[in-house]
């Protein structure tokens, strides 16, 4: 079965603690349901930093990549249904979901 990973851009921060609870139990569900098809699920990121060219480095991102969660499907279409299902675009916020392409001489995950 292929792995697909999907990428969270951007999203609302909750007004208050208490939406937050409730978006990160949603959320919180959404992952449960998945259930082993969630091979890496819930990576957030934090602390970006960006290397440059030129070796520079700076601070922050040239993204708005918050994290990501990498999961099985057995096609395209059936791990976008999945990223539909992500209660992550109910605050706003994108997906971008890429199939994982298995590099030779890597090991399965």
């Amino acid at each position: 079965m292929a792995q697909y990973v999907i990428v969270y851009l951007g999203g609302d921060q909750p007004s208050t603690p208490e939406e937050g609870k409730k978006h990160m139990s949603k959320y919180m569900d959404w992952l449960s349901s998945l259930g082993d098809s969630a091979i890496s699920p819930a990576n957030p990121l934090k602390n970006t930093h960006t290397v440059n060219s030129d070796g520079t480095v700076s601070s922050g991102g040239t993204s708005s990549m918050s994290g990501y969660t990498i999961i099985e499907a057995e096609s395209m279409e059936a791990a976008l249904l999945i990223a539909k299902a992500c209660p992550f675009l109910d605050i706003g916020g994108s997906l971008e979901v890429s199939e994982l392409i298995q590099m030779p001489g890597q090991k399965q995950t």
